[in-house]
């Protein structure tokens, strides 16, 4: 129930102290750094924004997933411009995604729907603009041409990279076992040789460029240098992160079969 102590128009100090605890701020996996590094500090003013025009919780997540699908649509423009786009509305995007969860602390209304309809977000945002990134490289959108193949086995390999976070939580629920906390001891692989490995890939952290917040910068990046190299860098991107999801993957399920993670 909400509670009626909480005022309708909240200030800027109280939906800080209510919407982003330290149990939010801290989390391993779910806060991403520009949530930390800048996002958390704007975030409350588009929250207090969105609770005066009547927003729920859900509503905003809406919003969110349109943010992801239009920088998806926004990367397929292998135009200067469509980078550009691309990067802004993921940028909304992760503002976004803080202000849902903000919107559903402040009023009370966390749901199983709204954390599914989140995790549809980014899957929309994450494996739409690698897809999309095919076409980009091509310049074109024919299913037979290489550049889109790849596209799409980039997204099938992010799709799958992402399905393994998530079965970690279902494969828990089913063996009747708690739900797992999002704090690194957690994540941390048993194995020396292992742990030797995840330390090498925080200096290196390839695995992370494919969060939508990183893959729309190193599109930017490339599509700068596009100007310059007539499309190649893109093309060197796709066939690099291709490279860099399938080394991830089997890294990841690894490293998941050898935490506490299914313990």
């Amino acid at each position: 129930m909400f509670d009626p102590a909480r005022p309708a128009d909240p200030s800027i100090a109280e939906l800080r102290e209510v919407t982003q605890p330290p149990s939010v701020r801290t989390r391993a996996g779910a806060e991403h750094w520009v949530a930390s590094a800048y996002l958390r500090d704007v975030s409350p003013y588009l929250t207090r924004l969105l609770l005066r025009t009547g927003f729920s919780a859900n509503g905003v997540t809406w919003l969110m997933i349109a943010s992801c699908a239009l920088a998806a649509v926004a990367t397929a423009w292998w135009a200067l411009a469509g980078a550009v786009l691309a990067a802004v509305f993921v940028q909304l995007q992760m503002l976004l995604d803080c202000c849902d969860g903000e919107v559903a602390r402040w009023r009370q209304t966390s749901s199983p729907k709204g954390v599914y309809l989140d995790r549809v977000g980014h899957y929309v945002a994450e494996c739409g603009i690698a897809a999309a990134l095919g076409i980009r490289a091509g310049r074109e959108f024919t299913l037979g041409s290489v550049w889109v193949s790849l596209g799409l086995l980039l997204a099938l390999l992010v799709c799958l990279n992402k399905v393994e976070n998530d079965l970690v939580h279902v494969s828990r629920h089913y063996a009747g076992l708690p739900q797992m906390q999002d704090t690194e001891k957690v994540r941390r692989p048993s194995g020396g040789l292992l742990r030797q490995a995840r330390r090498l890939a925080r200096f290196v952290p390839f695995h992370r460029v494919f969060h939508s917040v990183e893959m729309s910068l190193l599109i930017l990046v490339a599509a700068v240098l596009d100007v310059w190299l007539h499309g190649e860098a893109t093309q060197w991107l796709l066939i690099g992160l291709v490279a860099a999801a399938t080394v991830t993957l089997i890294g990841h399920l690894v490293a998941v079969l050898n935490s506490p993670r299914l313990r």
